[in-house]
Order: structure tokens, then C-alpha cells, then sequence
């Protein structure tokens, strides 16, 4: 192994490759222990593989590190990691913490944590051999930085004041990158505690739509550890469907209160969707369709598309309907589809491209038939309506799937085939896969 100092923040992301060359998956924190007198010990690596699972990786298995990529002996057991009592993650967990300098200089926060390998390189024993910390700032000016030094462990200790949450500022920066059902993931790999301290830091744009990737039971932990004005703010930010199934879960008193807090007109987006059933198309849609009028250009249509804000599933098709063009707007014309705009000009009126085969469905439709009409016709949305014909949402394929999937998908490891199929591929790489009566087949062996 070569014996180079790594930055952990900088592993954040990296890519694990086995010895053949074949991408393993992503570093997403490297684990340590303390012991009395000496430097916390790495003990391995948590590494994302397919599926979206973390995985624990020794220390000892990995052969190089640096240069953006790291390479393991390929043996990895891909039982989903589970944290033990004396473990600490160094990006979600100490890049934060506060530390005061043991000559009484004052404080200073990690900012980032380097590793190095000590001993023999066959052992691959790694510990902390630095910290880059950052002292409070001196000056008022908003652009102003504190000071920055590269200390050993020897020469801080680590400062904890009964009360005061650490800072999740540098897992946030870690993190930036990270889709937000990547980081929906990553926060629930957190130890409880720590996952609010993160969340309560996220802007408020950035924490809705983490939450809407996060299981119900954790977004209403979230949200009642935030104050009322914070957690109307986070609501206002996420799709009125998804505000909609959170607000179902939380107390009807605070419910009502946050609902009261909230931005008139997407507090009016949420009350109507939930006077529906969940299991209705009603409670599953959203409000936020593209709505235009018959007389819209193709050129116009493409450039609502376009929105970066749009959902890829919302931006498949285009509502067109008579004025008002918010729901529930005038009588409901049809949809078109963006394909059907890509091979006409510019010029071209949506009224004239409307897919006249394709039916509504009203607010009442259950959710299974709604189903049914997506797989049946290929679809990614289906218009919904009321008893006038006047469009008020669209379901759109994600909506069904959420609906459909059970409730811990989200933490789910897969179904037993696939697991099978893991630890098929896994006895490939080791060269050892069980036959009938206990014997082996591998290198050497006939």
C-alpha cells in the first residue's frame, strides 16, 4: 500500500475499484476508533455500492489510496453496514467538532481530518496524523475567515459544551454534490441525533427536497424538531403533494398551525389535496402541472419545459385547457407530449397537436386504476379533472410509485433473487463458490 497522507473530505466520492479493474462503488466516510494515548485508529472504509447500500470495508482490504481512486483486494462482504458502539465517521462526525489548543491559544473547528499509514505497509494500519482546523474569525466583516493551521492530534483536544449541537457545516460542504435522494440516504445512515443536527442546517430549498426522499416516519422527526416558521418555510419549498403527505402525518392542531404559516397560495395548494383520499387520484397528484391555452406556440411550450426547477415527469407533457390557467382552470382540452412538439416548428399551436386518445381521470379514480392507465398506455402522467371537465392535477408516474412501493423501500436491501445474485457475483471474484455436498469449486480445483 503506498504510504501517502489523504485528506478525508477529498475521499468523499472516490471510487473503490477490485484488483481486475471493475468499479466496486463510492467512499462515503472513513471510520476510526479512539484509544487513550495515541492518534484515533482507522479502522475501514464505508463504501456506497449498487443499490444504494453502504457496505463497511476494512482497512486492511484496501492496497492503494490516493489519486482519486482506491483499490481493495476485491473480498468484500456486502452485509449492509451497521455502526458499532466506540465507532466514529470522520466526515459525518468530526468535521465540525469544536477542539481547543492544549497551550490555551483559544478554539478552533475541524474543517478536515488527514489520515496517514503507519508501520509496516503489509499491516495497512492507518490512524489520524493531522487535523486542518479554522480559529473564530476576528473581524465583523461577513467576508472575513478566521485563520487556518494544520495541528497533530497531541495538540488539541476535543471540546464539548453540554447542549450545543455540532456543526454540520463542513458535512453539508462534503456533501454539496449529492443528489438529494443520495443525501436522503446519507442522513438516515447518521446516527439519529446527528441527522437533525444536519437537517437543521440544510437551506431551506435543499431540506425539502431531501425530505422528499426520506420514509414518513423521519420527516416528521425533522420537521418537529424545526420551529414553526422554519418548518412553513420547508413546506413552502416542496411539491404541494408531498407537503400535503407530510401534513397528513403531523398532529391536526400543528398541521393547522403550519398551514397557517405558510404562503397563502401554497397553503391553499395543500388544504385541496387533502380533502382527498391518499389512495385516490386526487391524493395522489400534484397541482403543479404546465398549463397553457390552445393558442401557445411549440417555441413557448418548449420554453416552460425547459424550467430547471421542472420535474423530468411533469416536463413530459403540456396541459392545455381553457382560461383560468390555474387549477381547477377552464374545461380541460388535452395534453401534449414533448415529443410530439420536438417534430413540429416553432410556430406551430398546441391546440392543433392534442393527444384526443388520451382520457382523464377524475379526482376519485383509485389509485390502482390510475396505475393500470400509466402501464397500459406507457405513460409518465395522466391528466386529473373534476365534475366540470376542469383540469385540477396530474399524476404522474413517480406519484404511482411512491404509492405502489412498500413503505421502508427506501432502506429496503431488495428481494432475495437479488441478494442471491450478490453473493454469487461476490464467490466469482473469491474464486470459491459452493457446490451440492459441501465441496468447492475454484483456483486449482477441477
Amino acid at each position: 500500500m503506498s504510504a501517502t497522507r489523504v485528506f478525508v473530505a477529498r475521499l468523499a466520492g472516490c471510487t473503490v475499484f477490485d484488483p481486475a479493474g471493475d468499479r466496486v462503488g463510492k467512499v462515503r466516510d472513513v471510520l476510526v476508533v479512539y484509544r487513550k494515548s495515541d492518534p484515533p485508529r482507522v479502522v475501514g472504509l464505508i463504501v456506497e455500492i449498487p443499490g444504494k447500500r453502504r457496505v463497511f470495508v476494512s482497512i486492511g482490504r484496501v492496497t492503494s489510496m490516493g489519486s482519486g481512486q482506491i483499490i481493495t483486494t476485491g473480498l468484500i462482504n456486502v452485509r449492509r453496514f451497521e455502526q458499532r458502539g466506540g465507532e466514529v465517521r470522520v466526515i459525518a462526525e468530526m468535521l465540525g467538532r469544536k477542539v481547543a489548543f492544549n497551550d490555551g491559544s483559544g478554539e478552533a473547528t475541524v474543517e478536515d481530518v488527514a489520515i496517514e499509514q503507519s508501520g509496516p505497509s503489509s499491516q495497512g494500519d492507518w490512524a489520524i496524523s493531522q487535523l486542518f482546523v479554522r480559529r473564530p474569525k476576528t473581524s465583523a466583516s461577513p467576508f472575513a475567515k478566521g485563520a487556518t493551521a494544520f495541528v497533530t492530534w497531541g495538540e488539541v483536544r476535543e471540546k464539548s459544551t453540554v447542549g450545543q449541537a455540532q456543526s454540520a457545516e463542513q458535512l453539508i460542504a462534503t456533501y454539496s454534490d449529492l443528489k438529494p435522494a443520495d443525501l436522503a440516504n446519507t442522513l438516515l445512515d447518521l446516527p439519529r441525533e446527528r441527522m437533525f443536527e444536519v437537517a437543521g442546517e440544510l437551506p431551506d430549498g435543499r431540506l425539502a427536497d431531501v425530505l422528499e426522499e426520506m420514509p414518513e416516519t423521519e420527516q416528521v422527526g425533522i420537521l418537529t424538531r424545526l420551529g414553526d416558521a422554519r418548518a412553513a418555510e420547508v413546506l413552502d419549498h416542496m411539491q404541494p403533494d408531498d407537503a400535503a403527505d407530510l401534513i397528513a402525518q403531523l398532529p391536526s392542531e400543528r398541521g393547522e398551525q403550519l398551514l397557517d404559516l405558510m404562503e397563502p397560495e401554497e397553503a391553499d395548494d395543500v388544504r385541496f389535496l387533502l380533502t382527498y383520499a391518499p389512495d385516490t387520484a386526487g391524493g395522489l397528484m400534484t397541482t403543479e402541472p404546465i398549463i397553457v391555452s390552445a393558442d401557445a406556440t411549440v417555441a413557448e411550450g418548449l420554453a416552460l419545459i425547459r424550467r430547471h426547477d421542472l420535474a423530468p415527469a411533469l416536463g413530459a407533457a403540456i396541459c392545455v385547457t381553457l382560461p383560468p390557467y390555474e387549477p381547477p382552470t377552464g374545461r380541460f382540452l388535452g395534453m401534449v407530449h414533448f415529443q410530439r412538439m420536438l417534430r413540429y416548428p416553432p410556430h406551430e399551436r398546441l391546440g392543433t397537436l392534442l393527444d384526443l386518445g388520451l382520457e382523464p381521470v377524475t379526482a376519485e379514480t383509485s389509485a390502482a386504476e390510475v396505475s393500470r392507465i400509466l402501464a397500459s398506455y406507457d405513460l409518465v402522467s395522466v391528466p386529473v379533472v373534476d365534475e366540470n371537465h376542469r383540469l385540477v392535477g396530474v399524476v404522474t408516474i413517480d406519484d404511482v410509485l411512491d404509492y405502489l412501493l412498500p413503505d421502508d423501500w427506501r432502506s429496503h436491501d431488495g428481494t432475495e433473487e437479488a441478494r442471491r445474485r450478490a453473493a454469487v457475483r461476490s464467490e466469482l471474484r473469491t474464486g470459491s463458490i459452493p457446490l451440492p455436498g459441501g465441496k468447492e469449486t475454484g483456483h486449482g480445483q477441477g
